[in-house]
């Protein structure tokens, strides 16, 4: 027997604010055409005011359970991915924790940025494997409108507000490829390259600060190492993209996504694609797009999926799991 961690449910919530790109164009020098041209993106979704990180994660949080029919008292752990948490603390995950009622178990944040929900999935896994939990609750959840600088035209118009989780329980499985569940991933990080991707403040320095960001390389790294980290954790398993029925990736960049799906030889048929309604979500844009393709009927049971994304930090990896 093997020990397998499975997705049993999977939603997302978005607020109810959706900001058309046109709309932007009375904020800052840009203009519809320019912004889907370069990113793919049509529209995303704002917070309202009082509207926190920790009530989106909630309202996702609720939606998988009940994808999952389950209730709060049936998780015995939170993982909350998030670079935009509503105090430096508590934890976002331990406010979702109160919000939901469970009052056993342990919750705890993940920052990664985009990476985020990657590096928690494999946290949860390793949890599940392990003993320490049996039932975790995976959440990414962000309010990154709250960090624009609205005289970046170069950033301000990519990133939007969301949030998705997905329910990972135990379950018994052979031992091979064919076992529903995660198989295999893979998690790397280089400081080196911190300056490409960062906010200019946080608690220590006194100031909330502004996303900044170095498109260009950031692209660059994002293409390489999008497709390098996939096929590393395929990799371990034996597969290639031949064998993958749908790539989730981060919605960043429909032309990072196509570039990465090209470099992994997987057409766009088989990639489950939500950045033209969502924009950048950061690390709820995988959970998020898990939930989409889910209920647009894409992502059914069986399926081979592979998830990569990749954030500041930098930060990058990958997830290989069967639906």
């Amino acid at each position: 027997m093997t020990i397998r961690a499975v997705v049993t449910g999977v939603g997302h919530y978005l607020p109810d604010r959706i900001v058309p790109n046109t709309e932007l164009e009375a904020l800052v020098e840009t203009t519809d055409e320019w912004i889907k041209t370069r990113s793919g993106i049509e529209r995303r979704h704002y917070v309202a005011e009082g509207q926190t990180t920790a009530d989106l994660g909630t309202r996702a949080a609720l939606a998988a359970l009940a994808d999952a029919g389950l209730e709060a008292a049936d998780i015995d752990a939170i993982i909350v991915a998030t670079s935009t948490a509503d105090f430096t603390f508590p934890s976002a995950a331990t406010m979702i924790q109160a919000n939901i009622g469970m009052n056993k178990g342990f919750a705890f944040d993940v920052q990664a940025v985009c990476a985020g929900f990657v590096f928690a999935l494999t946290n949860a896994n390793a949890l599940i494997l392990t003993g320490q939990a049996r039932r975790v609750l995976v959440i990414g959840a962000e309010t990154f409108s709250r960090l624009m600088d609205w005289k970046d035209r170069s950033t301000c118009v990519l990133f939007g507000d969301g949030a998705g989780a997905l329910v990972l329980e135990i379950a018994e499985g052979t031992g091979d490829n064919s076992d529903r569940g995660i198989l295999a991933s893979d998690l790397n990080s280089d400081g080196r390259y911190g300056n490409l991707l960062y906010v200019d403040g946080g608690s220590s320095t006194g100031s909330t600060g502004y996303l900044r960001m170095e498109g260009k390389e950031v692209f660059r790294h994002a293409v390489e190492k999008l497709a390098e980290t996939a096929h590393t954790a395929l990799g371990k398993i034996g597969l290639t993209g031949d064998d993958v029925d749908w790539i989730v990736p981060h919605q960043a960049n429909i032309r990072i996504i196509e570039a990465t799906a090209k470099r992994m030889r997987v057409p766009m048929d088989r990639v489950v694609v939500t950045v033209q309604d969502h924009g950048n979500t950061s690390a709820a844009s995988i959970p998020l797009a898990l939930s989409v393709g889910k209920a647009r009927g894409q992502i059914k049971r069986g399926d081979l999926l592979v998830t990569e994304a990749i954030g500041g930090g930098l930060a990058w990896g990958s997830v290989v799991l069967r639906w």
